[in-house]
């Protein structure tokens, strides 16, 4: 067969159950009739092989058997089991409920949201329109008001409207529509901090803010009426489980066949208060993650009310980038208080709703049975239990190859994920299913690295002698008390029942530091730095430096050859040339010197016997020319 084809098989049967129980006036969920069917199997008792395929005949023995013990309805293992289911199928996490929240609330704003993103208003009356969207959108997000209320509330129309217009003036609503989608989201959310926080600090001036809830104050007042009544709730699991206990410790001492039966509903209704105890411890932790949440939150708050009264205070106007931070700040807080309404909410609910699962002790043991079974015997308390044998401790010397870890040489010794809850491994497997609460002082035992703890040291002693002997006898009582399997936190043992959300983080495990706590010091710097601060990688940087330090232009290149390199290498130097130069005036001018002219008479001859020459300049004058 192959996977899918048995997936199916399986699908089919849940299914089959499921009708014929809703047939015989049963609701069960499938995931309860899953489980049902899985821990069937695994019971040894009722003859299935797991490692061979199931006949038609296997699967209608399973059938009937799911079937018989979902309808007994007086049976306390079938209410743990309920109880384990419906537990594990909606708590969440403080974070994983807020988250999914927030989630829901954008996805219901989401409609609004993208009537405003995607509105191309032109007219008046469309952008009056998106402007009352937008005032809607505001008053959604915010939680302080209902926008139905706008036309009949005065209130919202007085101070709502008001402080968005003076955040965000109609005018500016094209300016808005003209951004993309991203912006005017972002611009939407910043928006309505923005006018949240506004509204909240004149709330607190007494300046308005009438109708908005004073949510620390509720909270101040739900948060110790939630943890009283989860006190309660746990106080009464535990005394009945001291009572459980008690009378099956007497019993086991001085069992008979008729008290046999008993036991077994003892045994019962045993792990139904414990595993309901261990709920409400987890319920009750939150409660109280949730007090010191809202303790450090109305701190916050109540500073920045102060911080924002001082940069106010008489001044007619004030810059918006002191004071819109501030009223950021305010909105964000105000949405934590509002986060811790919702987990407070959901842990109360959760706890009322587990009481439905508690049903079968008064019908099984009344309170006369009880008072009955009770007589002569003396009931302790878990604290009582761990004070009568908190000196007897494990001596490490008696052993050779176990590993024992003490609370004074292990640093996190309280962090260290202890097996089956807690609980006497030994008195839960030589007991027959006794849940005795181990003693940690006593030592905790290192085994396959997984750590167990013990109700005394005799029964320490007992079972680290074969550890594998008794955790295998535990893993078969589980197989037959199937509520056993979370309770005592078993799933490594049994994969196929791990709940999704240990199986997620069940290779997280804590390892115990045994080492003593040392230190070292040594010198920041013992030597002086040693770093270039003028460090150059670059070589054409370092010619340019290079450049610079040799001036050249107002030197003179040298060369010169001695005797031993003298006709051996070419020698060469560069220089910078002259270059021409002109300059130029703002005008030409030219002068001119007189032309030498002399003319010489009588050269000739002439009439008189004797020649006569004469000489006559005619130059002109300098001043002439």
């Amino acid at each position: 067969m192959t996977h899918s084809q048995a997936e199916n098989v399986i699908k089919n049967i849940i299914r089959e159950i499921g009708q014929e129980c809703a047939m015989k006036g049963q609701t069960v969920s499938e995931t309860l009739v899953a489980f049902m069917v899985k821990v069937v199997v695994l019971d040894p008792r009722n003859g299935f092989n797991v490692d061979r395929t199931l006949t038609k005949a296997d699967v209608q023995k399973l059938i009937k058997l799911c079937i018989e013990r979902l309808l007994d309805t007086r049976n306390p293992s079938l209410d743990t089991i309920k109880m384990q289911v419906y537990f594990d199928m909606n708590y969440s996490s403080r974070v994983d409920l807020i988250n999914e929240q927030h989630r829901i609330l954008e996805s219901r704003l989401a409609p609004v949201g993208r009537e405003i993103t995607d509105n191309r208003a032109r007219t008046r009356e469309e952008l009056e329109s998106v402007y009352r969207k937008m005032v809607s959108y505001v008053l959604l997000r915010s939680g302080l008001g209902s926008p139905t209320d706008i036309k009949h509330d005065h209130l919202h129309i007085e101070y709502f409207p008001a402080a968005l217009q003076s955040v965000f003036p109609q005018t500016e609503l094209a300016v808005f529509l003209s951004l993309n989608k991203k912006e005017k989201e972002r611009h939407l959310k910043e928006l309505t901090m923005i006018v949240t926080g506004i509204r909240l600090f004149n709330k607190d001036c007494g300046k308005g803010g009438e109708g908005i809830d004073d949510l620390p104050a509720i909270l101040n007042e739900a948060i110790p009426a939630a943890t009283h009544h989860i006190e309660i709730e746990l106080q009464t699991s535990q005394d009945l489980a001291y009572r459980y206990t008690a009378i099956i410790e007497t019993m086991h001492q001085s069992l008979n066949a008729e008290m046999e039966l008993k036991l077994t509903m003892l045994k019962e209704v045993l792990y139904n208060v414990r595993q309901h105890e261990a709920y409400l411890c987890v319920i009750l932790s939150d409660v109280i993650t949730c007090s010191q949440e809202i303790d450090m939150m109305q701190k916050q708050l109540a500073a920045q009310m102060e911080q924002l009264k001082d940069v106010v205070r008489a001044k007619t106007a004030v810059p918006t980038s002191q004071v819109y931070p501030s009223f950021i700040t305010l909105s964000n807080l105000w949405t934590s208080f509002q986060d811790e309404i919702l987990v407070l909410s959901f842990l109360n609910n959760l706890t009322v709703n587990l009481q439905q699962f508690l049903n079968a002790h008064a019908v099984i043991f009344p309170e006369d049975v009880m008072e009955s079974l009770l007589e002569g015997i003396r009931v302790k308390t878990d604290d009582e239990r761990l004070k009568e044998s908190a000196d007897d401790k494990v001596n490490v010397s008696d052993f050779t190859s176990e590993e024992w870890l003490f609370p004074e040489t292990t640093i996190n010794f309280s962090q260290l994920i202890v097996q089956y809850h807690g609980f006497c491994a030994y008195s839960f497997a030589v007991k027959d299913g006794l849940l005795v609460p181990g003693n940690p002082s006593l030592g905790i035992l290192k085994h396959k690295e997984k750590y167990y703890t013990f109700c005394s040291r005799e029964s320490a002693y007992c079972f680290a002698r074969n550890p594998d002997k008794y955790i295998k006898m535990i893993g078969d009582k589980a197989k037959e008390s199937p509520e056993l399997i979370q309770l005592l936190e078993l799933h490594h043992q049994f994969e196929s029942l791990a709940p999704y959300s240990q199986i997620k983080s069940k290779d997280k495990s804590l390892k115990p530091i045994t080492k003593c706590d040392s230190s070292t010091q040594t010198d920041t710097h013992i030597l002086p730095p040693t770093i270039v601060k003028d460090y150059e990688w670059n070589e054409w940087e370092l010619r340019r430096k290079a450049i610079k330090l040799a001036n050249l232009r107002q030197k003179l290149t040298h060369s010169v050859q001695t005797n031993l390199s003298h006709m051996r290498r070419d020698n060469s130097a560069q220089v910078y040339l002259m270059k021409d130069s002109s300059t130029q005036t703002k005008r030409e001018s030219s002068s001119n010197v007189p032309r030498p002219q002399i003319f010489l008479a009588g050269l000739r001859g002439g009439t008189p016997p004797i020649t006569r020459m004469t000489k006559v300049n005619l130059t002109r004058a300098v001043d002439e020319t």
